[in-house]
């Protein structure tokens, strides 16, 4: 079996920094837990967990990208239930303003996907799972995406609306 190559932080930046990226991202809760990618190079400590999503493509529609991030990341059809909020992700030098959706799956077998906007086929992820919130909590502050700092349980995260932002917490 072929070993999968990880993207360098310096090719991460090259790929995702120095610009403002609009991203859209799906919360797919199961059986109590919620389907988190791991990816490596990305943040302080160089493993950031985080809900699959991505870039959205010039002419495209925040649906379909989102439908788009899945099936590539996850392997899994979705459909998407509801918005739930907005976040500005600020972690210099990444920056995105992120559009999360409440999503169910509606086809396929879970896969560790790819990313396909890496080069060389180089991959900045790592593992596909779903993990239960007092896992995801026991997890470093700094290898878990920041909207997990405004809510305490999974029911907290389910009911998030309006507009985060780590801005402050990088001042």
């Amino acid at each position: 079996m072929e070993s999968k190559k990880i993207a360098s932080k310096s090719e991460v930046e090259k790929t995702f920094g120095h610009r403002l990226r609009v991203r859209v991202c799906g919360l797919l809760v199961e059986n109590d837990s919620i389907l988190i990618a791991k990816h490596l190079s990305i943040g302080k400590r160089g493993i950031f967990y985080a809900p699959p999503g991505g870039g959205l493509e010039y002419g495209e529609s925040v649906e379909d990208a989102l439908k788009r991030e899945f099936l590539e990341e996850t392997g899994l059809e979705i459909t998407i239930k509801e918005f739930m909020f907005t976040h500005e992700f600020f972690d210099l030098p990444l920056h995105g303003i992120e559009l999360f959706f409440l999503v169910e799956r509606k086809a396929g077998q879970l896969i560790t996907g790819i990313d396909p906007e890496m080069e060389n086929g180089k991959q900045t992820i790592d593992n596909m799972s779903f993990i239960d919130f007092d896992t995801l909590k026991d997890l470093h502050i700094d290898e878990k995406h920041h909207l997990f700092r405004h809510c305490n349980s999974l029911n907290d995260l389910i009911k998030m609306k309006g507009f985060y932002s780590n801005l402050k917490e990088n001042s």
